[in-house]
């Protein structure tokens, strides 16, 4: 049940009905405002499903997208010291924008590193002298700054209808309910089982589904495929300042794509996820704030941080809390975490990138069930837009990539193009 002494409106009555597909979409919104309550308190806010999803946010970041960030720090010849000053930097830079942006907006803000971004700096960070590509970190950080400060970027976002947000948001997350029976040939027991626990959880006490899924999975992978825990060794993380160089080869080579595919592949989607998950995101602030932190960082090493969209779905799903007003929390708790892993990178990463594959895999897609249920019902709802929303989808959900630019931006824009198309010939 909802905290009636923390009132937050959702942006629309669509974006209510993600955070529960059991709600009336032709409801009349209430006309009185809300009264206002007490200052939200963490000591009462604060709970066990929230908390965990902070962890599952970070175990997702940590097994799959860390992996890319490694790759390019080898494209780019980097020495142990430097690699280690780029996860220090993208991990604490995370961390400070998670816990003081969800604190401060009460609201589960998720930032991370673009592995669309890292991607690209695999094929092209070898390229350039490193001074030279710090250069472009800061460049390309300083625009997506001023995009979020000036709300020009927020405000073609928001022109966008919600059956196409939701549907992009709906694409993204099917690759993460699918993984659920695609692992299935590699770890049956521990999939089944995982999967079986949450069933029974989400009906004895659905509250805490996820952990309990998360505990069985946990002891099922021990038993059966192993649950090594490897944590490496060495004590906090020393980062390593560069002083950025300017060239025009890395500025066009470098800060312009990265700037493309930080706002079209992660602030977008991010925007979108919360958004659709009924918040009101103040995306001046949002991006505002990510793009300064990025310039902070980018000497020792960050390419960028950027509103986050898959871990953000997992700590805005009401698997978090039922209560969207209280979900903060999963916010601040990957934050923390996130500080935690950037300070003694050497020791935590280890424990994360050591996980089981199928682990993460049936964790992640069990936390998001709920917000792809409550995404594709509201993409689906109004009939008039439903051809822009399955275009959306499943271009989406095809993980597409063109020009090194990612599927969601993609699914977006044939979702609008298909909107626009349609929407004039029955205009006319």
């Amino acid at each position: 049940m909802a905290d009636p002494s923390i009132v937050q409106r959702p942006a629309d009555p669509s974006a209510d009905l993600a955070a529960d597909p059991s709600a009336d979409p032709s409801a009349e919104p209430s006309a009185e405002p809300a009264a206002p309550g007490p200052r939200p308190s963490l000591r009462r806010d604060v709970s066990l499903p929230a908390l965990l999803a902070g962890l599952v946010c970070i175990a997702v970041s940590f097994s799959g997208p860390l992996v890319v960030v490694l790759a390019a720090a080898a494209a780019g010849h980097l020495d142990r010291a430097h690699t280690a000053s780029w996860i220090w930097a993208v991990s604490v830079g995370s961390g400070l924008t998670c816990l003081l942006l969800s604190w401060w907006t009460r609201t589960p803000v998720i930032t991370a590193w673009s592995t669309p971004g890292a991607a690209l700096l695999v094929a092209s960070l070898g390229q350039y002298p490193y001074r030279d590509a710090v250069g472009a970190f800061v460049l390309s950080s300083v625009a997506v700054a001023l995009f979020g400060l000036t709300g020009l970027f927020g405000r073609l976002v928001r022109a966008i209808p919600a059956g196409i947000v939701n549907a992009m948001l709906a694409g993204i997350l099917f690759t993460f309910g699918a993984g659920i029976f695609t692992e299935l040939r590699g770890a049956p027991v521990l999939v089944l089982g995982c999967f079986a626990a949450f069933l029974l959880a989400k009906r004895l006490v659905p509250r805490y589904a996820v952990p309990v899924a998360l505990l069985a999975g946990a002891v099922l992978a021990a038993v059966t495929v192993g649950l090594p825990l490897n944590l490496g060794s060495g004590g906090p993380t020393v980062p390593v300042f560069t002083v950025p160089g300017l060239s025009w080869a890395a500025t066009v080579g470098l800060a312009l794509p990265l700037t493309i595919v930080a706002l079209a592949s992660q602030n977008a989607p991010g925007l979108g996820i919360m958004r659709a998950s009924g918040y009101r995101p103040d995306d001046r602030l949002l991006i505002g704030a990510t793009g300064g932190v990025s310039v902070l960082l980018a000497p020792f090493g960050s390419p960028g941080i950027n509103l986050a969209a898959i871990t953000a779905a997992i700590c805005t799903s009401p698997e978090s809390h039922p209560d969207r007003n209280r979900r903060y929390v999963a916010g601040m708790s990957a934050g923390v975490l996130y500080l935690l892993v950037g300070s003694f990178g050497g020791v935590l990463v280890s424990l994360f990138t050591g996980l089981p594959h199928a682990l993460i895999a049936v964790i992640a897609g069990v936390a998001l069930l709920a917000s792809f249920q409550g995404s594709l019902t509201v993409a689906l709802t109004e009939q008039h837009g439903r051809d822009a929303a399955v275009v959306t989808f499943l271009a989406t959900a095809s993980g597409m990539s063109l020009f090194g630019i990612g599927a969601a931006f993609w699914g977006l824009l044939l979702g609008l193009a298909t909107h626009l198309v349609l929407g004039v010939r029955r205009g006319g």
